[in-house]
């Protein structure tokens, strides 16, 4: 049996899928497996990220090729991946989430809190850039874009003397670069930040078998609590909320941190629940997010576009 495979033609992408494939690999010997590089809006778009108002832009290309049986399954980043999709997609499998923290990368090696003040820190997240100016105020967030290593080249102490993105992007790529972990009470990560998405076609039940052969269980349910929070109060690139549930036993806990654009104000929210009603979890966490007033952190975001659109 071959399976073919779609995937942004990023390094990243091409490295997640490969891993994928090789996972794959492991409990279906007899299958093989062609990658197919796509192009999506995300790739061509230079604009910071959290100012395109369109959602999918790194998955719906690709999506529309599964659900056009172009190819068999997409392999997506799951942060990437909308809340809703096509009426005859579903997020297939989510293998092992890879850390979910955030990493501090700089020219001279310096940490976050010991970088000097006036640095120019880049990074293409809304949410990164508040908690690095309530961090540190005394430095220029600016937004970067390109992948992982372009923008790792960039810190060059002309530019920007420092970056912040994702630990999951530099381990799945095995770039050798020293950094500093960022501690995910102080930088709560994106919902669904370090795991990877498996779509397929609701109705390819074969397809769907296949890939459940590698799902871990503890992160879909985590995912699941994640996405339904950030589901419920619409959260997403241009919202800066970060989200994380980590499950122990039958227990699940989520923690959400929620800021104005400006990073004076913002909210805090943890709840535990029963791990196998995910969903339920995420939609408290979010009827308190709305009880204590998030709608209002958001009403700024527009100005902060304006603002990085002229950066």
């Amino acid at each position: 049996m071959k399976y073919v495979v779609g995937a942004r033609g990023s390094k990243l992408s091409m490295a997640q899928t490969n891993w994928v494939i090789s996972e794959l690999k492991k409990v279906n010997s007899d299958c093989e497996y062609e990658i197919k590089p796509i192009t999506t809006k995300g790739d061509t778009d230079t604009r910071p990220l959290f100012t395109i108002e369109q959602k999918g832009i790194f998955e719906k290309e690709i999506d529309k090729a599964v659900a056009a049986k172009e190819i068999d399954f997409a392999v997506h980043s799951l942060k990437d991946v909308p809340s809703e999709l096509a009426d005859n997609l579903i997020i297939a499998s989510i293998p092992k989430r890879e850390k979910v923290n955030d990493v501090f990368i700089s020219s001279d090696d310096s940490s976050l809190d010991k970088i000097k003040p006036g640095s120019v820190i880049g990074t293409s997240s809304l949410r990164r850039a508040v908690q690095v100016s309530r961090q540190r105020s005394d430095v220029t967030v600016k937004p970067i874009r390109g992948n992982i290593e372009t923008r790792i080249n960039k810190v060059s102490g002309e530019n920007y003397d420092a970056i912040v993105l994702a630990q999951a992007g530099i381990s799945r790529l095995g770039v050798d670069v020293n950094f500093t972990p960022l501690s995910v009470d102080d930088f709560s990560p994106s919902p669904g930040q370090g795991a990877i998405a498996i779509v397929a076609r609701t109705d390819d039940v074969q397809t769907i078998e296949m890939l459940k052969k590698i799902e871990d269980a503890d992160s879909r349910l985590e995912i699941e609590a994640e996405r339904a929070l950030s589901d419920y109060i619409d959260s997403g690139c241009r919202f800066p909320l970060g989200a994380y549930a980590k499950s122990d036993g039958d227990v699940m806990d989520l923690t959400v941190y929620a800021f104005s654009v400006d990073g004076k104000q913002s909210l805090e929210v943890t709840k535990s629940g029963d791990k196998n009603n995910p969903k339920l979890l995420g939609k408290q966490v979010g009827e308190e997010l709305r009880s204590k007033g998030i709608n209002d952190l958001a009403l700024n975001w527009r100005e902060k576009v304006e603002e990085w659109n002229k950066t």
